[in-house]
């Protein structure tokens, strides 16, 4: 089994690509003993994901709803507006995103100075 593909999939904020690797090669990763690290891996994939969508917007508040599209297009289809504010909001909590939800505006608003800490700051 190639490790490039997750690699390249976390690396990218690629969810959907990691979520197909994971599946096809499961018995594999189970065998192996490294299913549950594959899938923390999810929540780093994510991360990057949403740092991307933070630099495409150049802005530091940025709509929740910009989110909720980037996970159905990477073939995320039944997560809506609420859970999405959920992964964001679990996100800050543990610490790899600095900001805040703003509920009455429907932003995220990120840290102007480190809103994506370094993986290596807090794993």
């Amino acid at each position: 089994v190639s490790t490039q593909s997750t690699g390249t999939a976390v690396r990218n904020g690629n969810i959907k690509l990691l979520n197909e690797t994971i599946e096809e090669h499961a018995a594999f990763f189970i065998r192996a003993g490294i299913y549950l690290i594959l899938e923390k891996l999810k929540v780093i994939t994510l991360r990057n994901l949403f740092k991307k969508i933070y630099i495409i917007t150049g802005s530091f508040q940025m709509d929740v709803a910009n989110f909720k599209l980037a996970l159905n297009w990477q073939g995320l289809e039944d997560v809506d507006f609420e859970e999405t504010e959920c992964i964001l909001a679990n996100m800050i909590n543990d610490g790899f995103i600095k900001g805040y939800l703003s509920e009455a505006h429907k932003k995220m608003v990120v840290s102007k100075v480190t809103a994506f800490p370094a993986l290596k700051d807090f794993l």
